[in-house]
């Protein structure tokens, strides 16, 4: 069809509606979906094609509405996510698969791949994994592994219901229906109508001086609001996320110290910042230190710290050296590891007004009290002056925890009191956001005549980059976690975090536990194959046990699960070695091995307070609310801490009306990160439905296990008696509020003592297919056994556990970011959806002696051993070791080479 317009008006049928819209031709068709016809299921996540989050249907076809200009889509029929499932019986069905799969976790890809699916669906015929693969092929997912989401799409004509239940249920994700269906709002979603934009001025140089030119004319010239700079800053010009390192400017004053470092900001229409000119600063690169090495001579980033150290961290048992040095059998290494991105699919982005005197700020962020907290101190207001309402956050794992686009909004808008806007481009994020620590990492241990671990020396170093972020928590979780979840007698292992010229290191899901296990876990298998003792068995002979004490002396009587998860590898161990053999024996120039490795993880902080707050309440009408402020980012804190919630109280899931995250209404429920919310807030909503439940029961005076009915009001069946309490006054008639912190006692100076109430621990193996002569590496499969203590959801504990392989595979074979080199989705490689094999997840139930039921933490420790597995793998298959991540091709065929 052909839609007349008049000129600078684009007219086009959208989501079965004619529409004619003001537009420049040359505009993308994604902003006149977004930003002119109002069309927010249309994500964007990097405007270059390479993500697919934007993808539409044009005239049935599916499309990336970021390269296609608006002036293409003229008389075009335009169909997005939220049209396609309101109209399209195929959508709504996929929809529906996709909540009964938890295809979607963030949901910031959900539209791309949904849309691209609908098109493959309405092709019809038979529909195979690998059809679904070259489908959704263009579109990324940094959640959940592609697994899930392959599933839906091949089950989208199964009409079933969904689960219903409390804990132990695979019910669907509570806040998942607006993921797929297009209702869902993003950071860059709820922008007020006609705010200003904010655009951030960055240094082009790792290290640099610099001098503004004439701002005041710059400013009249582009028809600017205003220009921000440090001057402007009302409070302390610094942030960070660790009490006694918050070091980092909002705005660099005379010297930046890595590129992309902010030093300015702009404020003004879209127009005008869009197509305004150069900005006049004046820069003088100045020498920089880009690694540890050489930064202990380099010029000193931040004055108070001797050599560039940041930080360092130990953990000493035994006579590590003296144990070494007497072992008959030692192996030593030396390990390392780049900078990995986050990749989330969702930019920062934020949004801010100022209501009287006070902040009101939108957000995707990890951390809404934290953030608070964070900007008071920036703008000089108390915190309760500061209002943290997160959106749906696209994907975070650990880097949005730290403040990034928010306190330029908070300042622009304090100031100019007007509403404001900003979105990083996919550039800025990459070159901006902290980023996963490199590594270097020498380790050596020594085992007994029998195979049996005696000893371990470990000794990493860290590049922290400029600023400190999350750098003194790697630092210090290292040490604890370097053994692996094994019984070592005598260790030391120590770590140090240096100061270079680069983005600064954050948390990234592991705190640098994964770059240890790169280590430990390649040497437990090089000794094993010294001793000639199967690699599964010598990780059975030295596993902790319960009642064994870790390398703190930390003593679990109940709860050491990692001897159940490598048991549970057992059988597909077996088969996977015979496998093996049989493939390489009809197979010359491609040889395939298996891996194993395990990996464990403590939950929450490291030897310090961690609590979490949860309130809920039944108003007059019989109308049960809980208050959960733990930031859902994909991960399933809302459907999980609901799930503990409804246990604990005796109803339904159904009778609850969920309060989500917002500093102003509801408690601290602690940053979502360290594996944490499903344990430590979990215990929070556990205890908080018990207390409400005792309230009840007491009001009705009925015995403990009368059941509770809100059908109308609150009714009590206890036996044969019915009785109804009445509910009066305004806001809650009956509530609670209940809190929790994990009891963990300080580490010595020799790091003894209980750093951890819980440790969630895993083993995995992964086949892998090694073409000998390219050095390219295919994944065959995964299976991957993990303790969760006790699964509260078990479809959101494979999620997770597909999720976290993922971003496994992507540290072993393909991820590094290089500052100036791979600032996009294009050079900065994430497995896509043909990257991640099949995954067999194995749950196993130990039973935790703290945990909310005997829940643990599942979110960090599923990514854990999947590089080690993956590089044990390559190495069985080519006897070539890789001791520098990623294993790409060329790293991989010098290693063969090298034999």
């Amino acid at each position: 069809m052909s839609l007349d317009a008049p000129n600078g008006h684009i007219g086009l049928t959208l989501n079965g509606a004619e529409i004619t819209v003001p537009a420049d031709s040359t505009m993308r068709l994604s902003e006149l979906l977004r930003e002119v016809a109002g069309a927010k299921d249309v994500k964007v996540g990097c405007n270059a094609g390479d993500c697919g989050a934007c993808t539409v249907l044009v005239d049935g076809n599916p499309v990336c509405a970021c390269l296609m200009a608006a002036g293409q889509a003229q008389g075009a029929v335009v169909e997005t996510q939220s049209g396609l499932v309101a109209d399209d019986p195929i959508a709504e069905r996929l929809a529906q698969s996709f909540q009964r799969h938890q295809a979607a976790q963030c949901g910031i890809c959900t539209p791309g791949m949904m849309v691209a699916a609908v098109a493959l669906l309405r092709r019809g015929g038979a529909l195979t994994s690998e059809a679904v693969e070259d489908a959704l092929g263009g579109v990324l997912c940094r959640c959940t592994g592609y697994r899930k989401i392959i599933a839906a799409v091949l089950d989208a004509s199964d009409t079933a219901p969904l689960a219903e239940g409390g804990v132990g249920a695979p019910i669907a994700r509570l806040d998942g229906w607006p993921k797929v269906n297009g209702a869902e709002r993003f950071g860059d979603d709820v922008a007020p109508e006609g705010a200003l934009v904010v655009r951030v001025i960055r240094s082009p140089f790792h290290r640099a001086s610099f001098a503004f030119g004439d701002l005041d004319k710059y400013r009249e010239d582009n028809g600017l609001e205003r220009i921000l700079l440090a001057a402007d800053v009302p409070g302390e010009n610094c942030f960070g996320t660790i009490p006694g390192f918050e070091d980092q400017p909002m705005f660099a004053e005379g010297e930046t110290r890595f590129k992309g470092e902010a030093i300015a900001a702009v404020v003004g229409s879209t127009e005008a910042v869009e197509a305004m000119q150069a900005f006049p600063v004046d820069w003088t690169e100045l020498p920089s230190v880009t690694t540890p090495d050489g930064a202990g001579d380099a010029a000193l980033l931040h004055e108070n710290r001797a050599g560039n150290v940041m930080c360092r961290g130990i953990v000493r048992r035994g006579d590590a050296a003296a144990a070494l040095a007497e072992a008959p059998h030692r192996v030593a290494g030396d390990f390392s590891t780049g900078f990995i991105e986050h990749g989330y699919i969702e930019p920062e982005a934020a949004s801010a007004i100022r209501v009287g005197d006070r902040l009101e700020i939108r957000c995707c962020t990890q951390a809404p009290f934290m953030n608070r907290d964070g900007i008071a101190r920036l703008m000089g207001l108390a915190p309760e002056a500061i209002r943290i309402n997160p959106t749906a956050t696209g994907g975070g794992f650990g880097s949005k925890l730290d403040l990034t686009a928010q306190p330029y909004v908070a300042l622009a808008a304090w100031l100019l009191n007007r509403p404001v806007r900003i979105t990083y481009s996919r550039t800025e994020s990459l070159m901006s956001s902290t980023k996963r620590h490199p590594s270097e990492v020498h380790m050596e241990i020594g085992c007994d005549a029998e195979g049996r671990i005696t000893a371990a020396q470990f000794d990493g170093v860290f590049n922290t980059g400029a600023y400190a972020s999350w750098g003194p928590t790697v630092a210090n979780r290292v040490p604890i976690h370097a053994s692996g979840p094994y019984l070592t007698p005598h260790y030391e292992a120590k770590s140090v975090g240096i100061h270079t010229n680069t983005a600064p290191a954050g948390a990234f899901r592991g705190f640098g536990v994964p770059q240890s296990a790169v280590a430990q876990e390649q040497l437990y298998d090089i000794m094993a194959d010294r001793l000639g003792i199967d690699r599964l068995e010598f990780r059975l002979r030295n596993c902790l046990r319960n009642g064994d004490p870790t390398v703190t002396g930390q003593v679990f009587e109940r709860g050491m699960g990692i001897d159940a998860c490598l048991e549970a590898l057992k059988p597909s161990w077996d088969e996977a070695l015979a496998e093996c053999a049989a493939f390489n024996g009809a197979h010359e120039g491609r040889k395939r091995g298996v891996g194993i490795a395990s990996g464990w993880y403590g939950c929450g902080n490291t030897s310090i307070s961690n609590p979490s707050t949860i309130r809920a309440g039944i108003t007059a009408e019989g109308q049960l609310f809980l208050h959960q402020g733990a930031v859902d980012i994909g991960q399933g804190s809302n459907t999980v801490i609901t799930q503990i919630f409804a246990q604990a109280l005796g109803v339904p899931v159904a009778d609850i009306t969920l309060v989500g995250a917002d500093t102003d209404v509801t408690p601290d429920a602690g940053k979502t990160s360290a594996s944490r919310q499903t344990y430590i807030t979990g215990n929070a909503a556990r205890l908080c439905g018990e207390a409400l439940r005792a309230q009840i029961l007491r009001l009705g005076n009925v015995s403990n296990d009368a059941v509770i009915s809100l059908d109308g009001g609150l009714t009590l069946t206890d036996g044969e008696a019915t009785v109804t309490v009445p509910l009066m006054g305004e806001g809650y008639a009956i509530e609670a509020v209940e809190s929790y912190d994990p009891p963990t006692t300080p580490l010595d100076e020799n790091g003894q003592g209980d750093p951890y109430a819980v440790f969630g621990t895993a083993a995995q193996l992964c086949v892998a297919e090694v073409d000998l002569a390219l050095g390219t590496t295919k994944l065959i499969r995964i299976v991957a056994a993990h303790d969760v203590g006790r699964a509260i959801n078990p479809l959101l504990v494979e999620g997770q556990v597909e999720g976290g392989v993922a971003q496994g595979i992507g540290l072993a074979l393909m991820e590094e970011f290089l500052p100036g080199r791979t600032e996009n989705l294009h050079d900065y490689l994430i497995p896509t959806i043909g990257d991640v094999p099949p995954i067999d997840t194995l749950i196993i139930e130990s039973g935790d002696m703290h945990g909310p039921y005997g829940a643990k933490g599942l979110g960090e420790h599923c990514l854990i051993p999947t590089a080690p597995a993956v590089l044990n793998a390559i190495a069985h298959a080519t006897g070539a070791r890789i001791h520098h991540l990623p294993a790409t091709p060329d790293r991989v065929r010098a290693a063969i080479r090298a034999l």
